[in-house]
């Protein structure tokens, strides 16, 4: 590959994939969407005879850059994930968690093998594995659009606000762990190997812990003697693409979920918030752009047929209605009342980008059709607008009236 013909590319990517995010933002939307927009939009260059912006060349580098983005965005999640919360999980927060991913899980499932399978009685294996992928697809989420609504209005600190936190921190974990479960199944040759795919697994994240440790202890010392220096950053980065190389060669296990458990191993230390913020500026400078426009480009809507766009449609309904049905259901048998109970479904639907990493990994690996990117996009927007605004309606009783600004009364003069 010639390193100059991913120059244009590159330089097109940031400056539109920026400009849309910050529309997007001004929008109400998440900024990635605002990327994979500007992504669909420069793909269009591709149809043009003659072109040499987009060569395959071009978009081989952009797939690497795109790759080393998606596993920076998985580390970052694991920064992000507050492991003390765990010790004030109680069972309601359990409860939702496990229901609102069998749910959609189960919906995704169905939804797959009923409508791109013809059916359950001539699933293969391999169709097997990719029907409950599509399902695992629909079980991610991602609160921060709830997190800030609920905060406006003042409810965050509410049992529903704090069950929402704490059930979406479970939440990730498992999906990420299904997810590499299924990817390292299909790997080793289908359900047979089921029993090896889950040593496997129990043996990285045995080693990852064990490891992880030792890293902890070290990246602990070094930020006490040498506080907010780049050394912590860089050790962090050297982390995460080890753990990431680990997972995927010695254990068969996704490289994003070796970032993902690397990020856990470094979260919640005094430096953790600084590594954070370095990661997300190296990160969102260059590669997570090219990753969400990367989706975009290489969208292809020609190839969704009428089957798929059918498909497409229940997909993104089971996408909702399971996180409601699911999250609410177990709020509802863990004693919640009927409105705090449909607040917690309503919080728990919102997917941003760790469904479209789910998504792509899964079209990377060969186990969904690629032409469910556009709808997965779909469902990001609709959940998106959506959340905000239900759990507003569910709120408008209990919010206390606006307050008009005072009338000043202006008195004549010599009075």
């Amino acid at each position: 590959m010639n390193v100059d013909e991913l120059l244009l590319p590159l330089a097109l990517i940031l400056v539109v994939a920026k400009l849309f995010s910050i529309l997007g933002k001004k929008l109400g939307l998440p900024q990635v969407v605002g990327m994979i927009v500007a992504g669909i939009l420069l793909g269009c260059i591709r149809y043009i005879p003659g072109q040499s912006v987009f060569t395959s060349s071009a978009m081989e580098g952009l797939s690497f850059l795109a790759k080393i983005g998606v596993i920076l965005i998985m580390f970052s999640a694991g920064l992000d994930t507050d492991l003390k919360q765990f010790k004030k999980i109680g069972v309601p927060s359990v409860v939702i968690t496990l229901l609102g991913v069998a749910f959609p899980l189960l919906f995704g499932f169905l939804a797959a093998g009923g409508m791109l399978y013809g059916g359950f009685s001539s699933l293969s294996q391999s169709d097997l594995i990719s029907c409950l992928f599509y399902g695992t697809i629909l079980a991610a989420t991602s609160v921060s659009i709830t997190v800030a609504a609920l905060k406006e209005l003042g409810k965050l600190n509410t049992k529903v606000g704090m069950s929402i936190i704490a059930a979406a921190i479970i939440d990730d974990v498992i999906g990420i762990v299904l997810l590499s479960l299924f990817i390292s199944i299909d790997a080793t040759g289908g359900a047979g190997d089921i029993g090896r795919s889950v040593g496997m697994m129990i043996a990285f994240f045995a080693a990852a812990v064990a490891v992880g440790f030792v890293i902890r202890f070290a990246v602990k010392r070094i930020s006490e003697r040498y506080p907010h220096t780049r050394r912590i950053p860089i050790l962090s980065f050297a982390v995460c693409f080890f753990y990431a190389y680990a997972a995927e060669k010695w254990f068969g296990v996704a490289d994003i979920t070796g970032a993902y458990v690397a990020g856990l191993m470094l979260s919640g230390l005094h430096e953790t918030e600084y590594v954070d913020r370095k990661i997300e500026i190296s990160n969102y400078m260059i590669f997570a752009p090219v990753f969400f426009a990367n989706i975009g480009i290489t969208s292809n809507f020609e190839s969704i047929s009428a089957q798929m766009a059918g498909f497409g449609i229940v997909f993104v309904l089971a996408g909702m209605a399971g996180k409601v049905i699911g999250c609410g259901g177990g709020a509802l048998m863990c004693g919640y009342g009927l409105k705090d109970s449909m607040r917690v479904g309503i919080g728990m639907m919102v997917r941003a980008e760790v469904v479209l990493v789910c998504a792509q990994r899964g079209v990377d690996s060969g186990l969904v059709d690629a032409a469910i990117m556009p709808f997965v996009l779909i469902l990001i927007i609709a959940t998106t607008l959506l959340t905000p605004l239900l759990l507003k309606l569910s709120y408008r009783k209990e919010l206390p009236p606006p307050t008009l600004p005072p009338v000043y009364v202006r008195q004549p003069r010599g009075v």
